[in-house]
Order: structure tokens, then sequence, then C-alpha cells
């Protein structure tokens, strides 16, 4: 009996010896590909995992010049964390259409990008900008007439310690026309980025500017005064609705 059970057990490790593991031969696990450097660096690169749902427009470099399209830029909204927005353009005919990055503003141009006072307009394979209207002069504050007892705002000649630059305001606030109805109400402004200069101008968000340096804002395509207000060593006065009440808001552009 005991001789019969080690035939058995011999049989049955001999078996195990020379039985292959499966059907198709022995198993090996297959190796790790692992990407290169490069390839990781372009993939990371590709998308924005904190605005995935809005992925930043890559443009081509190229040579820029003004366009000669009749066309004209009445207002935009930029963000510039993700390169996004839309841009409020008329044609020839003064008809004004909301376009977005990818729309088609004439047969041979689409709107390719948008920044804080102009938009990239990518026509036959080659960069054109349109700026915002800026052929009327800035406004200027006129001078109150007769004595007054209201503090006068500092002169420009002393240097405010909380002055933001030009710069950093033109890539701090996002500008929208802000519409009641088919009437314009003014210029809706938000902060981009982290929002340092938009507080620093004491902004805030969902202010709607109706005057800049006293003068009201009648028409979007009066966007252009913002952005020509920002002078560096300029002292801007702006005129804001907040919480449905006028409010003046005044800060001074760093030299």
């Amino acid at each position: 009996m005991l001789a019969a059970g080690i035939v058995i057990a011999g049989v049955a490790l001999f078996w195990m010896v020379v039985t292959p593991v499966s059907p198709l031969g022995q198993w090996r696990p297959a190796s790790v590909n692992v990407m290169s450097p490069a390839a990781r660096s372009a993939l990371m690169g590709s998308f924005d995992p904190f605005n995935r749902m809005q992925p930043r427009p890559e443009l081509a470099a190229g040579p820029e010049r003004v366009t000669d399209l009749p066309l004209t830029l009445y207002g935009l909204r930029y963000n510039a964390a993700t390169g996004s927005g839309t841009a409020i353009i008329a044609d020839n005919d003064g008809e004004q259409k909301i376009f977005r990055i990818g729309d088609e503003v004439t047969p041979d141009a689409t709107l390719a990008g948008i920044a804080f006072d102009h938009v990239v307009i990518s026509r036959s394979g080659a960069r054109e900008l349109l700026y915002l209207d800026q052929s009327k002069p800035a406004p200027v504050a006129q001078a109150a007439t007769g004595p007054s007892r209201m503090p006068q705002p500092p002169s420009s000649d002393v240097i405010d310690p909380n002055a933001v630059s030009a710069s950093a305001l033109r890539g701090g606030v996002s500008v929208q026309p802000e519409m009641k109805g088919a009437s314009f109400a003014g210029l809706s402004v938000y902060p981009n980025g982290n929002g340092s200069a938009f507080d620093a101008a004491g902004l805030q968000a969902g202010d709607i500017v109706t005057a800049i340096g006293g003068k009201p804002i009648t028409s979007a395509g009066e966007a252009g005064s913002l952005v020509r207000a920002l002078v560096p060593g300029r002292q801007v006065s702006l005129t804001v609705r907040r919480d449905g009440r006028d409010v003046p808001v005044q800060f001074q552009v760093a030299p």
C-alpha cells in the first residue's frame, strides 16, 4: 500500500514538471512601457488640469499686422488663465455679432485669439490684429468752477505707494459690455489671474463702469476709453454701479 502511494506521488510530480504552464507555452509578464522625458513633457503641456473644460488654444507663431478687413471691435471678454473669451465685432454694415475663438468672422477669416484690448484673426494662414476703437481721445475730467469745499484728489506728482502698473491692470482686469435688454448699461469688470491688481484698483467683481473721468459711457465702442485711461502716473477716476448704487472709484497708475 505504501509502495503504491509512493508510485502515484512520483507520477504526479513527473507530470507537474513536464506539463507547460498554459496552452500557449511559458508565460512571461509584459515589460513596462516607459515614456521618454520629451513625450511626458509634451503630454503634460497639451492640457490645463485646472481648466479641462476650456483648453487653452495654441496659436501658431508668425508675423502679425493690423488687419485691413472692414471690421470694428466694440467689446470683448478675456480670460487670461485659459486664453478664451468672447468678442463683439461689427462688419462693414455695422451689424454687431458675438464671436468665440474658432468662429468664422468672414468667409476667409476666423477668430484665433483674444487679448485685453485686441483680437487675433487667422486669415489665409496669416495672423492679423484687430484693436478696440482708439480713435477718440481719452476722457479728461472737467475742472470744477467756483469755490468748493470738497477734498481735492491727490496731485499726479505725488506717487501713491499702492499704485498699480498699467500692464498689471491690463492683464488683471476683464471687461465685458453690460446690456439691460436692448440698452447698453456700462462695462462689467471682473478679476483675472490672482486678482491682486483688480483689488488694488478698488474694484469688485461685477462692478459696472458707467463713467470714466466724469464722462458717461454710452456705448460698447467706448471700451477703449478705459484702456487709454491707463497712462503711467495718471490718477484714474471711475464711477461704477455696485449693488444698485453709483460708487466713485479712484486709483493711480504707477509710472
